[in-house]
This record gives structure tokens, sequence and C-alpha cells, in this order.
């Protein structure tokens, strides 16, 4: 998605879903469109590589994945670890394995991808491994109990804050809760408000035309409650209660009567931390901040390679 260019298509402004932590202005709703008009272009070309497997005559012999690697590009999405940035696709197509039409509501990682595809390959995944293999419930039409939930974490992902720190996230989803360990909340979530390396002031979030909007009006009243959610510092624990607040922006994690749910979840995480051997489990561990980043001269090539065409 390139922020701030493309039309809407027939997708008509008007009528696509304002998330609740974004403000519902024209200019918000417009993007959203252009946004989406993308996603069907991409979901097009999509259809051509499938008509190409068919016309080779191979589509039946063929296990087709689609699916993303990150949510989208908007503030609170790519780079968070809230639905709107973590919750992605995933389509499966297996002829005479794979029921059509079927919706599975497990929780799977897009980690659990390579011992899957190994198992389809008639081979056993490696003993390393510390994801789940989901050919199971794909292929035998049934849920599994063990996947009642799935962990969410975050280290660095641009080099946005300066000293090149990281902004640490131990989380767990599951149908009812969104619970969220934010390990570093004294530094910015979103990145340095003046750019110290990459993408721009904030740069944990792409330069989407929203984000220009509430950067230019974050002092606005109406505007003060959306720009914190995605720009300002966050408390060290977050808990959303999803069966009244879907697009998580009412953090319970203080409320008592939330007390015995975030115990619960907060138990899945130790665990979870420990079974993994995270580093993390040291409160003064900061070794992820330490790693060189090899990225640094990609954004002039771009830039060299959009100007060239």
């Amino acid at each position: 998605f390139k922020p701030g260019t493309g039309q809407p298509g027939r997708i008509n402004p008007a009528e696509v879903r304002v998330p609740a932590y974004l403000p519902d202005l024209p200019e918000v709703r417009l993007e959203i469109a252009c946004y989406l008009n993308q996603v069907e272009a991409m979901d097009a070309a999509f259809g051509e590589a499938i008509r190409l497997l068919e016309q080779r005559g191979e589509l039946d012999n063929t296990i087709v994945v689609h699916g993303s690697d990150n949510g989208w590009q908007m503030p609170r999405g790519l780079g968070n670890v809230y639905d709107s940035g973590c919750h992605v696709p995933l389509a499966i197509r297996w002829p005479g394995r794979v029921r059509p039409g079927r919706v599975i509501e497990d929780f799977v990682s897009v980690t659990d991808y390579a011992p899957t595809f190994l198992e389809m390959a008639g081979l056993v995944p490696w003993p390393e491994m510390s994801a789940r293999s989901f050919l199971d419930i794909l292929v035998e039409d049934r849920r599994d109990p063990r996947r009642d939930h799935v962990f969410v974490e975050r280290e660095r992902h641009a080099n946005v804050r300066r000293g090149d720190l990281s902004y640490p996230i131990r989380g767990v989803r599951t149908k009812d809760f969104l619970y969220l360990r934010n390990l570093r909340p004294q530094r910015h979530p979103a990145g340095d408000p003046i750019v110290y390396h990459s993408v721009g002031d904030y740069g944990d979030i792409d330069e989407a035309a929203i984000k220009m909007l509430m950067m230019e009006r974050q002092n606005e009243p109406s505007m003060q409650k959306f720009f914190a959610l995605s720009f300002k510092k966050r408390p060290a624990e977050e808990l959303y209660d999803l069966r009244r607040d879907p697009d998580q922006i009412d953090n319970v994690a203080a409320r008592p009567e939330y007390a015995a749910a975030k115990q619960e979840l907060g138990a899945k995480i130790d665990g979870w931390m420990k079974a993994t051997r995270d580093p993390r489990l040291d409160p003064n561990y900061d070794g992820f901040d330490k790693f060189p980043y090899y990225g640094g001269g990609l954004a002039p090539v771009l830039r060299r390679w959009d100007e060239q065409n």
C-alpha cells in the first residue's frame, strides 16, 4: 500500500467502517477506501495466479495458501500487537483434503506454518520447533481445544528510537480477551516523536495520510483521544474485553472485576516465556537493543527506484 495514493474505486468512502481508534473524518474514510481498493487489486492478482495454475493443469495438484505478514499500515495497525496489527488473513485450498468453504475459529500463528508445511509434504517437523502443525484441524474437520489462545510479542520493528531501542511487548489473545505487558513503558511505542533514523517522526507508524492528519491536528480537543491511542506512551499492562470492546480501546487492566482474568492470562504468558526460554524473563535484559541493524540502506534504494519509475 502506498499511502496517500490510489482511488477508492467501487468502494464508497461513506460506507466503509472506521475503527474506534481512528477519527471518523472524510479524509480518513477516503484513505480507508483507497486501501481497500488496493486490497481488491491484490485479490484480483491472486486470482490471476490461480487461473494460471488452472490453465497449466496444476491447480488440483497444488496446495494454495493465501496469507499476510502484518496488519494494515494505519496508526495502531502494523507494528502493534493489537488485532489491527497481527490478526491477518489465512485461506488454504487443498483439493480432496480440505473441505471448501469451511471457517476454522481455532487460533494459529504464522510460526505454525513451518511444521504444517512439513507435515503436508509427508515429513516430520523438527523437534526444535516450538510451533505446532495445524494439519490435523485442516483435514480432520474438527476443533482443537488446545488452540484457545495465541501468544503475541514484539521487539524492534524499525530503527526509530534513539539508541536503537526496541519496544518489547509480550501478550496473549483469547476469544474474549487481549492481555499485553509493555516491558519498557517509559519508551514511545510509536517511535521517537522526532525522527531518529528511519521513516519519520513516530517512525513505527508508516507515513499514511491518516497519520499525518492526526499529527497535524493532535492538539485539537476532538483529536486528542485518537492521537493518544496510537502515539502516546502506554501503561505497563493493557487488558481488553473483546466481548464489548472489539477495537481494543478501553483498557480495563486496573479494574477489580477483571483481576481474575488478568491473573489467568498473566500465568499463561509466564508459562510461555519459561517454555521458550525468553531472555525477557530477566527484567533487566535489553540484549535485543544491541543487535545491529542491517536494513539501513534500503529506504534510499527504494526512493531511487521510485524516482526512476
